[in-house]
This record gives structure tokens, sequence and C-alpha cells, in this order.
């Protein structure tokens, strides 16, 4: 029995395809651009989403390898709330499992989907794409799925209709996984045989929006009890703050009503150093990225000497030891005393928006916090001389606050892990359009995200014509791991500066001088390869040399790099990368760092 016999000839020509589904779920959750990288079992499905039906075609936008895909999907989940992946069955699937992991670590709703062998060609016959012994007895076609499902996501592989006539659930299937991901900003596998993607699939109704997603939509009960729990203790407070968690990255409604509930009771936030980049850290209330002994900013003081209440807000539900200042003991909020942890436990947190609206509602008093924040200010470090210090790991985040601070566009800093990443600590972090103005990996869920992300934050400073600049800090190691994705900001005509801190070698972490740690070659020209992609580039070493080439970087377009020669010495480490290796010694058992750490702490 067919479709037209059963409900109709009216009801079987109506039927959209599985890919013209997929399309419009795609662009229903914000997904304008996919990542990655084209193949034969993938043909079908570049065809589907990118063909131009009523103006809703999505662009496919090609990487250099399918785990940079993935990596840019990441990005884009950070900055547009959802991220796309697509690649061809297992050999290109499989690569993207890195990336799979970061988005797992790093809570994020990226859908990685993969084209896969027709449901007529799942059989004993072993064909190309499949991982098997070849003494195997038995092909097997799931080693994919079963890769992503050992890192915890949610696989599945879409399925046909079963018997003649019997409706086609694939593209609800589709739109199911999808919102998954969406509700639990978790990432999801979806294969998509290649002979389902122009078969016809029940027509499914998307909600109006995405704030009308069903199930699992309630809040928690109680909220009223914990609002007025909250202004109690605020009504005995006199410095109160509010602490800040990466949770609130992908909910604008709730960083809005945070915003709002601290500027109404003039009450100051910090965040954790996993949510660095999700506010103006230049505004008045803002008291910066804290984390311990290892916090270099000016809100410190207020943090571990003033405040008496602290309301902490989404941070996460299992400590890690790099947010929680590596477990150092010296994390005062952690074990602060008068404080109201509001996790977050209901999806989309729309309990902790219950209860910020509640607060909202209520006529609290408001808090002197200017006098302080005066004093506060008196304590920035000072601007650096434009004169002729060597410029180096130890004085990069301040040099560029400076530049910062003078400079009315704000600059989006992406990180390296390694060295870069801990000297990013100190950079002071302006208001991006973007939603984050600082993107990098904290829980080193992978490694080479740098510039995957930079593509995709290049893309949209341009496409929102905005007056801010991607900046990359990245050290020769990791420089050279994803240098590959250098051709893309010339295939896109985006602008970026590569800050590009060059030691010659692995320095985080580097236990011995075996060749191992050696990553680049003292004869490497990075000038040259650099004008291969119609880029400007030039060797600072000095501050006054890096600022002035700085501001000359915004100016240009394409990529800008600036060469920094590094001493991989411990004076020109950061102050963060200096105080977490006094730690290690000292727990290593380290006589003088024993006692060094003990002063520092006492």
């Amino acid at each position: 029995m067919s479709y037209e016999t059963n409900f109709g000839k009216a009801y079987n020509e109506q039927l959209p395809t599985l890919g013209e589904t997929m399309q419009h779920v795609i662009r229903f959750f914000g997904g304008q651009h996919i990542y990655g990288v084209g193949g034969d079992f993938a043909a079908n499905l570049i065809a589907a989403l990118s063909a131009d039906e009523q103006g809703e075609a999505i662009q496919i936008n090609p990487s250099s390898n399918e785990m940079h895909a993935g990596f840019s999907a990441c990005a884009q989940a950070e900055v547009d709330g959802m991220g796309f992946c697509l690649t061809t069955y297992m050999v290109g699937s499989l690569p993207c499992t890195s990336a799979a992991a970061l988005a797992v670590t790093e809570g994020l709703p990226v859908v990685f989907i993969s084209g896969a062998p027709a449901e007529s060609e799942v059989n004993q016959v072993a064909i190309h794409h499949t991982i098997h012994p070849n003494a195997s007895w038995k092909a097997e076609y799931d080693n994919a799925l079963e890769a992503f499902s050992a890192l915890g996501m949610r696989v599945e592989r879409l399925q046909g209709q079963r018997v003649e006539g019997h409706p086609n659930i694939a593209g609800q299937r589709f739109y199911q996984i999808v919102a998954e991901a969406y509700k639990n900003k978790q990432p999801v596998f979806i294969e998509v045989p290649r002979d389902q993607v122009f078969a016809k699939t029940q027509p499914i109704k998307l909600p109006s929006s995405q704030e009308n997603i069903c199930c699992g939509s309630n809040i928690l009960a109680g909220t009223e009890l914990i609002v007025e729990n909250i202004l109690s203790k605020l009504e005995q407070a006199k410095a109160p703050m509010l602490y800040l968690g990466d949770r609130l990255k992908h909910n604008e409604k709730l960083k809005s009503l945070i915003l709002t509930f601290a500027e109404m009771f003039n009450i100051p936030y910090a965040t954790t150093w996993f949510a660095k980049g999700l506010f103006d850290e230049y505004a008045p209330l803002c008291l910066g990225a804290y984390n311990g002994v290892f916090t270099q900013t000016a809100g410190r003081e207020y943090i571990e000497k003033s405040a008496d209440y602290v309301i902490d807000v989404a941070t996460s539900i299992f400590p890690q030891d790099c947010n929680i200042a590596f477990a150092t003991g010296t994390h005062k909020i952690e074990t602060f005393e008068n404080k109201t942890l509001l996790k977050g436990g209901s999806l989309l947190e729309k309990d902790l928006v219950a209860i910020f609206e509640g607060l909202l509602e209520k006529n609290n008093k408001s808090f002197d916090f200017d006098a302080l924040s005066q004093a506060m200010k008196s304590k920035e470090n000072t601007e650096l001389s434009a004169g002729s210090d060597d410029i180096d790991f130890n004085n990069l985040a301040q040099t560029l606050n400076d530049l910062q601070a003078q400079d009315e566009s704000t600059y989006v800093y992406l990180p390296e892990v390694g060295n870069s990443y801990f000297a990013s600590y100190s950079l002071k972090v302006g208001h991006s359009i973007l939603g984050r103005s600082w993107l990098t990996n904290p829980w080193y869920g992978a490694m080479g995200t740098a510039l995957p992300y930079a593509r995709v934050v290049a893309q949209r400073i341009k496409s929102k014509q905005l007056a801010e600049r991607a900046v990359v800090i990245i050290g020769d190691g990791g420089f050279h791991f994803q240098l590959n994705e250098l051709i893309h900001f010339l295939k896109d005509k985006t602008d970026v500066t590569i800050v590009y801190m060059r030691n010659n070698i692995f320095h985080l972490g580097k236990s011995g001088d075996g060749a191992i740690y050696h990553c680049n070659d003292k004869e490497f020209d990075v000038h040259s390869l650099v004008k291969a992609y119609q880029g400007h580039s030039k060797t600072c070493t000095s501050v006054g040399e890096f600022k002035d080439y700085f501001k000359v970087c915004k100016q240009q377009s394409g990529i800008s790099l600036i060469e920094v020669p590094a001493k991989p010495v411990e004076e020109r480490q950061s102050n963060e990368l200096k105080l977490l290796n006094l730690y290690i010694k000292s727990q290593n058992g380290q006589v003088e760092a024993m006692q060094a750490w003990k002063k520092l702490t006492e």
C-alpha cells in the first residue's frame, strides 16, 4: 500500500523529502552555515542542504580537514548558539571525535551529521570506508556510531520506512535529536543513509519559536521561597556580589536579566575562569574573572576582603580543578559560607530565569559600590611605557590591555591552549556584539582550536559589519598544528590579527630536552608563509614596536601576523603560569617551592 493509496494523492504530493526537512530544521535552530568536508556518502546531503528553496539555502563552508570542520562547528555553537558539521561516512566522521570530545566537555550543542551507506548497501559485503579486520567474518557498519557513543553522546542512524505505506518518520527523528542537543547543550551524532536524503518523509510542524520546544520546559517548584530567601540575605548584607558561571554562555535572556538585576541594585559581579568573555570587564560593576590566587584583576581584593554575601549563578555542578584555582585551596568563593547556590537544574535554565524575574519584581535596597569601585580603579596596573622593554608572555596581556583601553572597537581574543591560554586570563575584555569577547578551550577537551574558532568569529564580524577584530594568541606549537586553516581567511576575505609567540618548542608541560618538545626550526620563515596567503607580518621585539604594528594591523585587511620571539625562561612567563608551576613544584615536594607557596598563600 503506497502513501497515495493510504492517505490520498493530495497528502502524498505535499510530503517533503528528508533533505528538505533537515534544511528546515537546521534553519529553525539558527543554522545558516555548516562546516564540513565533502565525500561520496555525503554528496546527496550536500545537494539537498544547499538547495535554494524559498531562500532557505544553507551555506556549506569547506574546511581544511574534518577535525577543523568540527572545531569550527564548536565555535559556531559558542557564537550562534548551535553548531553544525557535515562529513562523509567514517573516514570523514571519525576525525571529528576530537571536536566532539571538546563539545561534550564544554557543553556545546553541536550536531555532527555524517553521510552513510544506503540501507540496501548494508549487508555482509564490506564496502570502502568501513573498518574491520581483513579476516573478519562480519562487516562492521556501526564503528562511528559506537565511537561517538563512547564519548557519552546521543547517536542515531536515521531509518527509512520499513513497510510500504507505513510512515517514514526520519524527518521527525532528525528534529527530535537536534532539539535534544539544543535543550541539553550537548553534541549529537546523526548518520543519514544516502538513499534516504531524497525519500519522502512525514511532514512536521515546527514550534513557533525555539522557546516553545516541548517537553522538559517546566521549572522547579518553590521559586517564590528562593526569591524571598535571597532578598532576606541581601537585606542583611553590606557588600554582596554575584559569581557567574559558564552555563550562562548560551542563554542571552538569563544574562540580560542578571545584568539588569546587578545594575538595578548596584551589585558587582565576577565570572569564573570558564565564563570569561561573557561580560564587559570595563563595566563599572564587573570585577573580572576570579580564580583564587591566580587572579590578577583588581576585583580580587573586593571578593576576598569585602564581600559578605555571594549569589553563585550557573557555575558547573561538578568542580573542575582549573576552575577552582587548581584545587590549591585559595578559591575564597568555593568555601564562602554566606552563599546562595543557583546552579540551574532545569532545561534552558528556566528555573534561574524565573528566580531573577521574581527578584526584579521586588523593591530591594541599592548598595553603595561606587566608592569601592573607585578605589579598585586606582589599583589597576599602570600603562606600560611604549619604550624598548622586551615583549614576551610576562607583559603581553598588559600591552594588549593598553591597546584595548585606547581603542573604541572590541578585540575578540582567541588564545590557544598553552602559555598563550594562561597569559590571556590577565586580559581585560570588552563587550562584543557576538556575545563573547574571549573564546578558547579552558577544559582542554581538545587542542588546535584557535584558528578554526577565529575563522567563525571573523566570518561573523564581517557579515554583521562590526568594528571588532579577531585576535589570535598562539605559540608556534599550536600554530603549526593548524596553520592549514589559514587558507580560509584568504578564501573568505576576512580579517584576523595573529600574535605568534615563537619559542620553537612545546613549552607548557615540557619536562625534558628531547626532540619531541621541539615543534619548530630556527630556519622557519613565517613571513614567507604569511605572504603566500596574501597577508602582512612583522617581527616585534619591544613593547613599543608591538603597539605600533598592532595598530597598523587593525587597518589592514586579511591576515596580519606579529611574530614575537619568546624566551622559554621563568621570568618571561605570565604570572598565572609562574604560580601554577610553583604550586606543582610544591606538590612534588620541592622544599624551596613549598616554602615560597606557603608564604604566598598565608
